[in-house]
């Protein structure tokens, strides 16, 4: 449990040799650079300048090269199951294998046929939807004899055509007829009818007006020649040839495919080289030295020494940074509590000067997470699930680990409160004269959420007064650490006093616990603490503005309680978890009576209202659980907002790359 101490380093490299130091920082993966505005030599010596410059180059084959794969995917017939693809998506390649890929000249000659094949297949899907638009616009107009070039050589009148709906067909049809035109009904479709209206030219203009208000969809044969039977036999030709010409292109396409991990390769090798780069763009330089500035972890700076040492015209000095500058938070943490990470993460680093607070939350978030499900054959689901995927997936597996380990404490939390599929695992049991299961599931059972519900009431509101407390004495643990004493005695030891204080009066007060007489004792450090808050509690500004504040803050008590209170959720949740399972067993068994398939539909009942409330309920008590921790836990002690570390490192999207056997060896 530890914040990862930072060293400030510089490192200076010839020009001609800074491409070559760069690749090795980023195989090593242990150094954050600083580009030109962040780094300190750039404010000290204003004459170090920066490059700026875009590696254009690699950033034009990068963008081909991922359009490229995202349009041979649509074609790769993967081998792999479909639980193996998601959980393993990236294709493990030797380094041998990745070398030879990205020096391999031909690729680009592959990427270009790639590129001709997408770019016809886009080019005949336009040309196929034109047709068919083409087609449809035609269908109606079958019947049309004439020409559709001649429809436009009148001399003396105008040819109107289009489509009107047919709930205005008789009312528009008339009103034309009593304009002086001429009405033809060519042919139909669902809901219009194709109309030919001839006008003399004189009346056109105000036929034409009256048709705008009526939803009259003008037909246009521009650039058409010929009978619309015939055009419409020439187009379903041109259509089938397009249909064929496209299948043909797929095919390409699917053959393509079979160099999509190549392509794949070398757009993770131009996807770390543009990150370098762009890097080396971006750092202070001088005509023939480049610095780059940085932040190494502590541990790792003897590493960093061995990688720079390999270079005749480069070294490695550490500076001492400005007591201005934040340098970047690493969190590092044993495998136990490195999972745990995940819920850091989400609500962000701390500040470099903060207690990381994974190790803390740890055993309050695999409980609350326990607790909310309270159903131990759900949690060996889970548990189950998350150990086959932790064997199977590829990359970062803390989110996973954390998924297993509250899997496995929510066997325990079952177990105790008697929930195995809710009722059905004892209900069964009894059923089939195996008192022994259910005899043993009854003895472990401490409390049933569903009968008991004031046992989980208490349980969840002690938890959480124990986790906001544990707050409070970490937030002082930090303050002494600090050497800050005024603020862990008036900040942290007057609340622990007054709200733990409080909290004996009350027991006292009802005989529960402490004996009645406690209760005087006690009121008194109440009051005294409650005076170190209205007094002490804000220091800065006159004595007005500090009494206020200070009484601002004494009427915070309520919001302690309402911390508390917040807690009442893993109760909410337990029992809805309890409710929803019994729910589905009820309707299970119902479905029993029923001839023939009853047996079938209680198995799919069961068993997908089961499935649902593990998903449902899973998620529920992960979202739940982490924002007690955002919410209750972290603002006790916890300022947050610190920069995470992220040294520059290879990043690969869709490949592995492994040292090879005889490597290894």
């Amino acid at each position: 449990m530890a914040i990862a101490k930072m060293a400030k380093i510089v490192i200076v490299t010839h020009r001609t040799e800074a491409p070559k130091v760069l690749e090795s920082l980023q195989d090593e993966g242990l150094c954050q650079i600083l580009n030109a505005e962040q780094a300190m030599l750039t404010k000290d010596y204003p004459e170090l300048c920066c490059q700026g410059k875009r590696p254009r180059e690699v950033e034009e084959l990068l963008g081909r090269l991922e359009k490229a794969v995202a349009f041979l995917e649509d074609y790769y017939e993967d081998d792999r199951s479909t639980v193996e693809s998601m959980l393993a998506p990236r294709r493990v390649v030797g380094r041998s294998v990745y070398q030879q890929v990205i020096s391999d000249k031909k690729l680009l000659k592959v990427l270009e046929d790639v590129e001709n094949t997408q770019r016809y297949i886009e080019e005949l899907r336009g040309r196929i939807d034109g047709l068919e638009d083409t087609l449809e616009m035609l269908e109606p107009w079958q019947g049309l004899e004439t020409p559709v070039e001649e429809l436009d050589q009148m001399e003396q009148a105008q040819c109107i055509t289009g489509l009107l709906p047919k709930r205005s067909l008789d009312e528009i049809t008339g009103k034309l007829e009593q304009m002086g035109a001429i009405v033809e009904q060519v042919g139909s479709t669902r809901s219009h009818t194709a109309l030919l209206i001839v006008a003399l030219s004189e009346k056109a203009g105000d036929i034409q007006k009256m048709l705008r208000t009526v939803d009259f969809d003008y037909t246009s044969f521009a650039g058409m020649k010929g009978k619309v039977s015939d055009l419409i036999g020439e187009y379903r030709e041109n259509l089938e040839q397009a249909k064929q010409e496209i299948e043909d292109y797929y095919g390409k396409a699917r053959e393509q495919s079979k160099e999509i991990l190549k392509l794949q390769i070398l757009r993770d090798h131009n996807a770390n080289l543009l990150q370098r780069e762009s890097t080396h763009g971006n750092v202070p330089i001088s005509e023939e030295t480049v610095f780059l500035e940085g932040w190494v972890k502590e541990r790792n700076y003897s590493r960093l020494e061995k990688v720079i040492a390999g270079f005749s015209a480069s070294s490695l000095s550490r500076i001492e940074p400005p007591e201005d500058e934040k340098p970047p938070v690493e969190v590092d943490n044993s495998s136990s509590a490195k999972p745990f990470e995940v819920i850091t993460r989400l609500y962000g680093m701390p500040q470099h000067w903060e207690v990381d607070p994974t190790v803390l939350l740890a055993p309050f978030f695999i409980v609350f997470f326990a607790l909310c499900l309270t159903d131990a054959a759900y949690g060996v689901i889970i548990a189950a699930v998350m150990a086959f995927a932790l064997k199977r997936k590829q990359g970062d597996k803390k989110l996973v680990r954390l998924l297993c380990w509250s899997g496995v404490l929510t066997i325990a939390a079952g177990a105790l409160t008697g929930g195995w599929f809710g009722a059905a695992v004892r209900d069964v049991a009894m059923g089939a004269g195996l008192t022994g299961i259910a005899g043993a599931i009854e003895a472990i059972t401490i409390f049933d959420p569903m009968s008991q519900p004031m046992v989980f009431f208490v349980l969840a509101i002690i938890l959480g007064y124990i986790q906001v407390m544990f707050g409070l004495v970490v937030a002082l643990v930090v303050n002494l650490q600090k050497r800050d004493f005024v603020a862990a005695i008036f900040d942290q030891v007057s609340w622990l006093v007054m709200l733990n204080g409080l909290a004996i009066y009350a027991m006292a007060s009802a005989e529960t616990i402490f004996p009645k007489a406690m209760a005087g004792i006690v009121i008194w450090f109440v009051l005294v603490s409650a005076a170190a808050i209205l007094f002490f509690s804000h220091r800065e500004g006159g004595i007005g503005a500090r009494i206020g504040m200070g009484a601002y803050n004494l009427f915070s008590t309520v919001f302690y309680l309402g911390d508390i209170l917040s807690y009442l959720r893993v109760m909410a949740l337990g029992l809805a978890t309890a409710g929803v399972a019994m729910a589905v067993n009820v309707i299970a068994e119902t479905s029993l009576g029923m001839p023939y398939i009853g047996i079938i539909l209680a198995i799919l009942l069961f068993v997908g209202g089961h499935a649902f409330n593990i998903a449902m309920s899973g998620l529920g008590a992960f979202v739940h659980t982490m924002r007690l921790q955002f919410v209750e836990f972290f603002p006790k002690f916890l300022v947050g907002g610190g920069e995470e570390f992220k040294p520059l490192s290879r990043e690969y999207k869709h490949i592995y790359v492994m040292q090879d056997k005889t490597e290894q060896q």
